[in-house]
């Protein structure tokens, strides 16, 4: 008989075929070693699933830790646009620390792990001199990595130009070991400075063997066009898998004829992209009187074209996004009903965005519940994909790296009426 150290009983476990199976998963030395109906082994911890819902733990695609629980610091976003969040943030990151900033990174990660977060991407903020913020993410980064991955993107939130040692600032950056290129074109001083600086944060990703998730058009301008410089670079430098483009609001309000021509061409790139539902359908709109637009790029037409979409938080509790737990459901429910994906395979794809194409966009490698893959998974108090979104499932045991981390019950009502 077969001992493990750790042995799961009737996990219904969910594939990203959409079928689930009712099998015992065995866990060992980190790694998951074998998945069969029935295992005869005895294990150092067994888990009784009772044919609850198994899955890869949810990816935080787009987040910035830098900023995160600093709501109502120094002052809170009275008018709710992204342009006073970062007046606000600009005013509250003078007073950041090393310390200030990794507390509340991994306080934030914890709040995230136990609710069946395993892999984030954070951005960090290097429009500053001192580098404080990403610095501070890339001691987190290896303070959490027994039990959360953590990729930190070097974003220029001033701009790559926007200041005369922000470019400096970005190389910097890459050489103190940031894992991803990050960019914001639209906020650019001119659209020849966005432009360009798509092609320094494609140069400096090929410089430094590095991913790219550039913050792209996230404004209700239908002449914000940045995507499709995005596109061809990606294009011309076959790049695109290891390509994020993060927001694309304005995608949302382009005119259909620019729309589809678009969508032909980003169907040759192999972009990843990120939707951010709960930060932009609060931020975007803001000018518009009725009827006001959802301010979320076209998520259910990328789907269906095939691309790889995922999904963020993007804030929790910071100068844009006062509100926020870090619960991977609430994210994807709310993408359902932005996005108007209420059929049953529109809804499961929006599971699949908070899980498997995270991973895609992340560019994880050893991610799944298979054999020899590490054991990295959750089980959820539902039945299936529906079931969790639809009740905001409680994640009631997270296993990161072959360990339990974190354990929750899910609360009981007792019925007192007649």
């Amino acid at each position: 008989m077969s001992h493990f150290d750790l042995l799961l009983r009737q996990c219904q476990l969910l594939q990203s075929s959409n079928v689930c199976e009712l099998v015992d998963v065995a866990i060992h030395s980190g790694e998951i070693v074998e998945i069969a109906p029935h295992l005869d082994a005895t294990a150092e911890l067994e888990l009784e699933i009772q044919a609850r819902l198994v899955s890869p733990p949810f990816v935080e695609s787009h987040i910035h830790l830098d900023s995160a629980l600093t709501a109502g610091e120094p002052r809170w976003n009275q008018s709710g646009t992204l342009f006073e969040g970062i007046e606000i943030w600009r005013e509250r990151k003078q007073n950041l620390s090393l310390e200030d900033v990794k507390q509340r990174a991994i306080e934030t990660l914890k709040q995230q792990a136990m609710q069946g977060v395993l892999f984030v991407r954070s951005h960090a903020d290097v429009s500053e001199a001192s580098l404080t913020a990403l610095k501070a993410l890339l001691e987190v980064r290896e303070a959490v990595k027994d039990w959360i991955t953590l990729q930190v993107v070097a974003f220029p939130q001033d701009g790559i130009y926007g200041g005369a040692k922000n470019d400096a600032l970005m190389e910097e950056a890459m050489k103190l070991g940031a894992d991803v290129v990050g960019g914001i074109p639209h906020y650019e001083l001119t659209r020849e400075d966005g432009v360009r600086s798509v092609h320094r944060i494609f140069e400096l990703a090929q410089k430094y063997d590095r991913l790219i998730d550039i913050h792209c058009d996230e404004i209700d301008d239908d002449q914000s066009r940045f995507l499709e410089v995005v596109a061809a670079c990606a294009i011309r430098s076959e790049m695109g898998s290891r390509v994020t483009a993060s927001h694309t609001t304005a995608f949302g309000s382009y005119n259909n004829a620019y729309a589809l021509k678009l969508l032909g061409f980003l169907k040759r790139t192999q972009l990843n992209f990120i939707a951010n539902p709960l930060i932009n359908i609060t931020l975007q709109g803001r000018t518009d009187t009725y009827p006001k637009r959802r301010g979320v790029t076209r998520v259910k037409e990328l789907w269906q074209q095939g691309m790889n979409v995922s999904l963020g938080h993007d804030c929790v509790q910071d100068p844009w996004y006062s509100l926020g737990t870090g619960n991977m459901l609430d994210v994807a429910s709310m993408a359902i009903h932005v996005c108007q994906m209420t059929g049953r395979d529109e809804m499961n794809a929006c599971f699949d965005m908070v899980t498997w194409n995270g991973a895609k966009t992340l560019n994880l490698n050893e991610y799944g519940v298979e054999v020899g893959k590490p054991a990295n998974l959750i089980v959820l108090d539902a039945i299936d994909r529906y079931d969790a979104i639809r009740r905001r499932a409680t994640v009631q045991s997270v296993i990161s790296q072959g360990k339990l981390l974190a354990q929750t019950e899910p609360p009981k009502t007792k019925w007192r009426g007649s």
